[in-house]
Formats: C-alpha cells, sequence, structure tokens
C-alpha cells in the first residue's frame, strides 16, 4: 500500500522524466508494424521485440510469444506475490496503414511534437494515439513507480498483441493457449478516450459488430440497357429499394425484431449524459453537418453510444469507371454493418437481416451472403469495485469527475476476456475525437500523454487498495 508522500513522489518523477518519456514514444512510433501489409512483417516483429526489451528493463520477466501471425508479448512483473490484487494490462503495437500518404502533412513516421490550430500541443505519427500513445502512457507509469519504489504497488501482467487493427484473428487462440500466464483478477485496456481535452472517461459499455456482405443476381450476364432495359430485371435496382427500405421515417430499423432484447438506460444514468450536452452544433458541425440522422426520439448521446445502428458502409455494381457504358449489370453488391447493444444476439442479427433481403427478391433474383465479422456487445458492472477505484483516481488527477460513458465502438478483445479468461475490463483512455486514428495527419495531445501517464500511476495505487471485484 502506498502513501500520499510515495505517491507523489512517483508523479514527480513522471514530470521530470516526461522528455525521455517522450524520446521513448518517438522510438516505438518510427518502426512501421503496420499489420495489414505483409511488407511490414519484420517492422511488426521489430516493434515486439522493441517493446518487450524495454518492459524488461523495468523488471518484467517479458517475452515475444509467436503467434499464427504477428507476434505478441507476454510480461509478467518479478515482484508478483499472489496476495495482491491482479491487473492484465492490455494494448496493440500494430498500426493502420497510412495511404493516402499525399494527405500527411509530414512523413508519418517521423513523429513530432507541433501545435495544434487552437494551440494544443500534439505529437503527430501514425499510432500517435491508436494505440502507441496510449499504451506507452501505462508502461510509462510503471516505469515511474519502479524508478522510486523499486516495485509495482499489485501484481500485473501485460499481454501485448500485434493483429488489433486486423481483427484480431490470431489473438483468441493464443489468449486460449496461454490462460495460465495470462491469470488475473480483471483486465485494463487503454485503446479508449476522453469526454474532451479536460475531462476523464471510463468507458462502461461498447456496442457489438455485425458486418455482412450480400451480393444480389439475376441474368447470367451484363446486358445491354438499350435491347434488355425495361424487360430485365436489374439487380442495382433491387439492392437500392432493399436497402433503401432498412429505415423508416424517423431513423428507426425497420427489421423485423432489431430491437428484441434492446433495454433502455437506467434513469439515473440517462440523467448523467443529458447533463453533458452534446448537441448537433458541437458533434456534427466539425465533420460539416447538423441534423442527426438516427432515431428522432432519442437523444443524439444515446444515438451514438447506447441505441443499435445499421449502416451501409459501400455499395457496387455496374460500370463504375471513366465514360459511359450502357448496361444492366448482372450482379450488385452491398456492406452493411449493424452496431448492436446489450441484449441482442448477433447471430439473430445476422439471420434477420439475410431474412429482411431474401423476403423481397423479386423472381429471377438471387442473394448470396458473406459473414465478415460478429462480435457482442459489452457492458460491464457499474459497481465493479475496480471501476470505482479508478474513477476516483482520474478524478483525482483531472480536478473534474471522472464521467462513465458508452462507446458507440467496438473492441471484440473486451468480449475475447471475459469469455476466454473469465476477466471484466476497466476500459480507459485519453484519446480525443479529433486524433485524426485510422486516418491521415493522426495526432495524440502532449497533455494527454503526459497526464494519462499520471494517471495510471494513481490507478494503479487505488487499485492496489481496492477488493478486486
Amino acid at each position: 500500500m502506498s502513501s500520499p508522500s510515495q505517491l507523489q513522489a512517483v508523479l514527480d518523477r513522471v514530470d521530470a522524466d516526461f522528455d525521455q518519456s517522450l524520446e521513448r514514444l518517438f522510438a516505438l512510433l518510427r518502426i512501421k508494424s503496420i499489420s495489414a501489409d505483409p511488407a511490414f512483417a519484420a517492422d511488426c516483429k521489430a516493434a515486439a521485440v522493441h517493446l518487450a526489451a524495454d518492459i524488461a528493463s523495468l523488471g518484467f520477466a517479458a517475452e515475444v510469444r509467436a503467434t499464427a501471425g504477428h507476434p505478441a508479448i507476454v510480461a509478467k512483473a518479478k515482484g508478483n506475490t499472489g496476495s495482491r490484487p491482479h491487473a492484465l494490462f492490455y494494448g496493440h503495437y500494430d498500426v493502420q496503414p497510412v495511404d493516402p500518404l499525399e494527405l500527411w502533412h509530414r512523413l508519418p513516421f517521423e513523429p513530432v511534437v507541433t501545435d495544434h490550430a487552437d494551440g494544443r500541443k500534439i505529437i503527430v505519427a501514425r499510432g500517435a494515439e491508436d494505440d502507441k500513445g496510449q499504451l506507452s502512457t501505462f508502461v510509462e507509469a510503471c516505469r515511474a513507480w519502479v524508478a522510486v519504489t523499486g516495485s509495482l504497488p499489485l501484481d500485473l501482467t501485460i499481454v501485448i498483441e500485434g493483429e488489433e487493427e486486423v481483427g484480431s484473428k490470431n489473438f483468441v487462440p493464443f489468449l486460449e493457449a496461454n490462460k495460465a500466464d495470462l491469470a488475473a483478477d480483471f483486465a485494463l485496456v487503454c485503446d479508449t478516450g476522453m469526454w474532451d481535452p479536460t475531462t476523464p472517461a471510463i468507458t462502461t459499455s461498447l456496442r457489438g459488430l455485425v458486418y455482412e456482405e450480400v451480393k444480389i443476381k439475376a441474368a447470367n450476364r451484363d446486358l445491354h440497357s438499350g435491347i434488355f432495359g425495361g424487360g430485365a430485371q436489374n439487380p442495382i435496382r433491387v439492392l437500392t429499394r432493399i436497402l433503401g427500405g432498412l429505415h423508416d421515417e424517423h431513423g428507426r430499423v425497420t427489421i423485423p425484431g432489431f430491437y428484441e432484447g434492446v433495454k433502455d438506460l437506467p434513469p439515473d444514468i440517462l440523467a448523467q449524459w443529458k447533463k453533458l450536452n452534446l448537441t448537433a452544433d458541437s458533434f456534427l458541425k466539425p465533420i460539416g453537418l447538423s441534423i442527426p440522422a438516427g432515431e428522432d426520439d432519442r437523444l443524439l448521446i444515446e444515438q451514438i453510444s447506447s441505441r443499435p445502428t445499421c449502416d451501409i458502409n459501400g455499395i457496387v455494381g455496374g460500370y463504375t469507371g471513366e465514360g459511359s457504358k450502357t448496361v444492366i449489370a448482372a450482379e450488385a453488391s452491398a456492406k452493411v454493418s449493424f452496431r448492436i447493444v446489450e441484449g441482442q444476439d448477433p447471430m439473430k442479427i445476422r439471420d434477420a437481416f439475410r431474412a429482411y433481403v431474401t423476403a423481397r427478391l423479386p423472381g429471377d433474383c438471387s442473394a448470396e451472403f458473406l459473414d465478415h465479422s460478429n462480435a457482442p456487445a459489452i457492458a460491464l458492472d457499474w459497481n465493479m469495485k475496480p471501476l470505482a477505484a479508478a474513477k476516483r483516481a482520474l478524478t483525482d488527477e483531472w480536478g473534474k469527475d471522472a464521467l462513465l460513458i458508452g462507446s458507440g465502438a467496438s473492441i471484440p478483445i473486451v468480449a475475447d476476456f471475459k469469455r476466454t479468461l473469465g476477466l471484466d475490463s476497466v476500459l480507459i483512455g485519453f484519446g480525443l475525437d479529433d486524433d485524426n486514428i485510422h486516418s491521415p495527419n493522426e495526432k495524440y495531445d502532449l497533455q494527454s500523454f503526459h497526464k494519462g501517464i499520471r494517471s495510471w500511476v494513481r490507478i494503479l495505487a487505488a487499485l492496489a487498495e481496492a477488493p478486486k471485484t
């Protein structure tokens, strides 16, 4: 158990060592660990080796372990006693591709601290936020604890993967094969964000994901529209009519049974969210929009965080090249994703969508479906003891009450930790909505990095004193 004076000494160490922390982050950001492109496989391995060596320097038994894809890191603190709360920290070292390169203001793997348009200091590089900067806040907090006290205040295992950006398809088998080494009381995930640049948040729910591709076929070849137009069925017309009916005039999804099992927010949580006053002007105006497009009887914050959605992510059919070509396409396809919430079954949503499409096919048309992804939604226990401890620690660091918020995004690994390891997760991150993750000019606020480290220092101390569940 740490004393207030000891905690302050660790925080002071973070401040004194911050320039070196930034240099260590820059060294990691320079490694081109793009998991989606096989050309960067050696860089992914280099990132794993680099991180493992750095974590080992803090007194961890750190190993780079093979998976069926890019390697993972497992590191166990040598001071683990078995009698203290035991946390499993998760992060990922892989990053998204940088295309289109011409839209970057500087080379994506040459990190730099520069000025944001509003005067904030920011770190710009691919991976600056997602997830190298985020995981580094935790590693640097551990470094400060070890430097000042020689140990960590609780038992700790770190696992870092290299395929999060490509779906973690090899990571679940890795979890299964390494259950014993990854045993803990709860997990910590640093891949989420703040409410705003000065207000910390803990994510307590994540929407799940169902991603489907549908292909509608008619004639056995593309047809001349002058000869067959008006007489032959057009798959593009059929597809767009079906897709256009997925929502009603109030923004609700029309698939039968879609809302089965969906619950309203608890009244006290809804009251808290209302006070946040998320408006169309603040949320949509920066992206050139002004009118919320979800269920019109719901708050905007509900639409993006706690309500299920259906989005058409792409449509392909017919001639799309330069100039004109008057054809009736033989087939047309679309990719459709559903963000689902607690109470919805991914397989039932998939089957309901397929039934919806099939029931609306005219004669001479058939449909083929491809399942790209499905993951259940996650809802954490609002009264989870480690969550309450982390909330207090964040509030102490930022001087503002840490919010408990829902996320409209999906982090499948959280469900994997629960299903495979039996662990609930506390999701804490310091990213911001304008960090451009997965886009050119990705950034991470310098304050997010600095106070993120300080936050984890406080959280580790708080978790050491909290009940395990």
